[in-house]
């Protein structure tokens, strides 16, 4: 949905960001001589995080203030609060299994009683959160069972409020100082699930897409998606009371969708679910890429992956404009068997064709996974990374975390959420999370900001020039002398922005750059 239109920091986060400091063939590595040279305000920041680095309360004043890009990797259902989808259940009128302690229609029979009962008995509005989400739990218990099941506890919730799940993260999105959001839905998931039983499938993909758009079939799936996005557009203007004195925030922040694509299911549902996502992703500028989910080592997803690599080859062929996100390489030694942490992340690039990568943890178990490093530098395809959820579902964290890796060898990274409210998290524990463990100053910290709507699959022309994860981000020629922030612009930097989408959207990050450090400078609180 388009809404606009619609503990201690190591020392090695005192010192700004720099030649000095930078790994070999990381940005600021090799090429760290060309990088531009810090502005002032830049010194003042990072000046700053130094000395607040024995003060818990003014680094989380600092990081929540920080502006921090976009959000590209997180699921819509499990985006909001656990207390916020209770309160939907309530309101729903919907009762709850006592036994798995899964959401159900009414009316509540035995064995359930009514969700609203939460209002009053805190016991069991407890337990709903430890269910729903990871609260409470033991670092010794199986986190990657847990979480996955949490969708299946709420889902009777999330699918009947897209609207109201998107008002309240889009809420959340824009105080957590960002200004961009892609969220994955399931569009028209029965239809489309009905369509795949009808057609069946077959090997020939050409044939089997044939039969799909034959007599308008798939067409009138995504008039229905186009539908369901239309409805929930107008149940997000309602709840946001956007265009009226009270509008909350989220009616300013610019978001697209991304099709999910369930893996684990049969070949004519996973193919036309594709088919699906990049139909509408030409047909409605709301819907801008496709993306697997479901857990990638589940022995339907390992036993299918390959296949479904090639689906998205041919399908990327039929529907060029779409774009392709996937996850890829959520899986670690000891999840699964040694021979399928050998090519997952290298599949999705070279044969599959994705443009960013989701999760990507096994990098250094792949087959000549430095090929695969510097393949996804050389095409600048980015690795979106949500530290807290791969800690809770695959015990990666710290020095194990491919994060440093993927960046010595230059490839873009972008900071993610995942589930932040299974989580319980939000992007600002995940930007601090960064610079606690390895060590990034303030510049690595607003590049990595930069890098999530560089990155964004947004239209129009950046507004960095070449490739600013390997040289720095140094605006384009029509912008060089303007400053964010100001009134006034000359002519060429105004034409770039009214023509891009994305430059709008970063040049108005660079201004809130500007708004921090300024009172940082002036000595202001940062919060």
């Amino acid at each position: 949905m388009l809404v606009a239109a619609l503990c201690l920091l190591p020392a090695a986060v005192a010192a700004p960001a720099g030649p000095a400091s930078a790994a070999p063939g990381a940005p600021g590595g090799h090429a760290a001589a060309s990088r531009p040279v810090p502005t002032a305000g830049e010194v003042v920041a990072s000046a700053r995080l130094a000395g607040i680095r024995d003060d818990p309360a003014a680094l989380q004043s600092f990081f929540r203030a920080l502006p921090k890009g976009g959000e590209l990797h997180n699921h819509l259902s499990g985006a909001v609060t656990t207390e916020y989808l209770i309160r939907l259940a309530a309101e729903d009128g919907l009762c709850v299994d006592t036994a798995t302690l899964t959401a159900v229609v009414p009316p509540c029979g035995p064995g359930t009683r009514p969700a609203a009962d939460a209002n009053t008995d805190t016991a069991f509005r407890d337990a709903l959160v430890r269910a729903w989400s990871m609260q409470d739990f033991p670092p010794g218990g199986n986190g990657h069972d847990h979480f996955f099941d949490t969708f299946g506890k709420f889902g009777e919730v999330t699918w009947r409020n897209r609207g109201k799940l998107l008002a309240e993260f889009a809420d959340t999105v824009v105080r957590q100082n960002q200004f961009y959001l892609e969220t994955m839905v399931s569009p028209a998931s029965e239809s489309a699930k009905n369509l795949a039983n009808q057609v069946g499938w077959d090997a020939d993909l050409a044939r089997m897409h044939a039969r799909l758009v034959a007599d308008g079939k798939l067409d009138k799936v995504v008039a229905e998606a186009r539908k369901e996005a239309d409805d929930g557009d107008a149940e997000f203007r309602t709840e946001a009371r956007c265009g009226t004195g009270a509008a909350r925030p989220g009616c300013g922040l610019t978001v697209r969708w991304i099709s999910q694509v369930n893996r684990g299911s049969t070949h004519e549902r996973v193919f036309t679910q594709m088919a699906l996502g990049m139909r509408l992703a030409e047909a409605d500028p709301r819907f801008v890429a496709v993306n697997l989910v479901q857990p990638e080592d589940w022995d339907t997803s390992l036993a299918n992956y390959r296949t479904q690599m090639r689906m998205l080859k041919y399908l990327r062929g039929v529907y060029p404009k779409a774009h392709l996100t996937l996850h890829a390489g959520e899986l670690w030694p000891g999840l699964v068997k040694p021979e399928d942490l050998a090519f997952h992340i290298g599949e999705a690039v070279d044969v599959a064709g994705a443009q960013r990568i989701g999760h990507g943890v096994d990098l250094v178990h792949e087959d000549d996974w430095q090929r695969v490093a510097d393949t996804m530098a050389a095409r600048r395809i980015a690795v979106e990374v949500p530290f807290t959820s791969n800690a809770q579902i695959l015990g990666v964290k710290g020095a194990d975390h491919p994060f440093e890796t993927y960046r010595a060898h230059g490839v873009p990274v972008v900071l993610a959420t995942d589930d932040p409210g299974v989580s319980r998290i939000d992007v600002t524990h995940e930007y601090r999370y960064a610079a606690e463990t390895y060590g990034l100053g303030y510049r690595e910290l607003k590049d990595l900001a930069r890098a999530s709507l560089e990155y964004a699959f947004l239209p129009g022309a950046s507004l960095w020039r070449g490739n600013p994860t390997r040289d720095g981000y140094r605006p384009v020629a029509a912008c060089r002398h303007d400053e964010p922030g100001a009134g006034r612009l000359r002519p060429a930097c105004r034409r770039l922005l009214d023509a891009s989408p994305k430059a709008t959207v970063e040049w108005r990050q660079e201004a809130a750059f500007r708004a921090f450090e300024r009172r940082l400078t002036l000595g202001r609180t940062a919060g």
